[in-house]
């Protein structure tokens, strides 16, 4: 299996000044005309819709969001999720905020559509069919890892654009690293590791998940380098202790 490191990193003309911290994929920008990112914990910048802070807070930095990106999608699609393997199809839209409830998982094929997906140490996964222009974002911890969310994403892709799995291009995003994510023998049998009852072991979702998309037949897999739990300015629910905060990944085709 070949996957290649993509870096994620400031948009072009972003500073100090810009409302929104966050980091993108300039190649993705450059080769499919599509803004992929990731919000960052920077400022103490957080997408979360629960915990102690005032709702009003987070909604007002939603709106901050949204506002960020609007002419070119008038449309921003969220869920709350649930660690399972929903990927729900979108198209056409209204323009607005859309929240929907219990999907992990969302795909487009509508240019001004941005698809968001929160996040705190599980792996946003990227996925486009360059052809069609078709996209998906899906929300993958272990839960969604071990049910298939990536084949059930890279699979609509493909039905919706009448093309093989193999055509998906995929990027598994910033989320915690191998390093830092230690699970019980439960979760590491459920990921095929094969340990002991009761021992422990440390699990790189991002491998496994390129693993997932390879044995799929898809070969453009690459794989952020950035670890929410030890790098600096990220959010990580393991390392914070379990403290309310998100990150928010986002992926859409603009509108011209």
């Amino acid at each position: 299996m070949i996957t290649s490191v993509l870096r994620e990193s400031p948009p072009p003309g972003a500073g100090a000044a810009d409302p929104i911290p966050r980091l993108e994929l300039a190649d993705w920008a450059s080769r499919y005309g599509l803004v992929a990112g990731i919000t960052t914990a920077g400022r103490g910048f957080s997408l979360a819709l629960s915990g102690p802070e005032p709702v009003g807070a987070a909604v007002d930095r939603w709106r901050a969001f949204q506002e960020l990106f609007r002419p070119r999608f008038p449309t921003v699609v969220f869920s709350r999720q649930v660690h399972g393997t929903q990927v729900r199809w979108y198209d056409p839209v209204p323009a607005g905020w859309l929240i929907g409830e219990g999907w992990d998982g969302h795909a487009t094929g509508t240019p001004g559509t941005l698809l968001t997906i929160s996040v705190a140490d599980c792996i946003p996964v990227y996925l486009v069919e360059p052809r069609s222009g078709a996209v998906a974002l899906v929300h993958a911890g272990w839960r969604g890892a071990v049910g298939g969310i990536l084949g059930r994403g890279a699979e609509l892709l493909a039905s919706v654009a009448n093309t093989p799995v193999s055509s998906i291009v995929i990027h598994c995003g910033i989320g915690i690293c191998g390093a830092c994510y230690e699970v019980g023998s439960e979760v590491a049998n459920a990921l095929g590791l094969g340990v002991a009852e009761g021992s422990k072991a440390r699990v790189d979702l991002r491998s496994h998940l390129a693993a997932q998309a390879w044995a799929l037949g898809i070969r453009e897999v690459s794989v952020s380098p950035f670890c929410s739990a030890h790098d600096a300015e990220l959010h990580s629910h393991r390392a914070s202790g379990g403290k309310a905060g998100r990150m928010v990944a986002y992926l859409g085709r603009p509108k011209t």
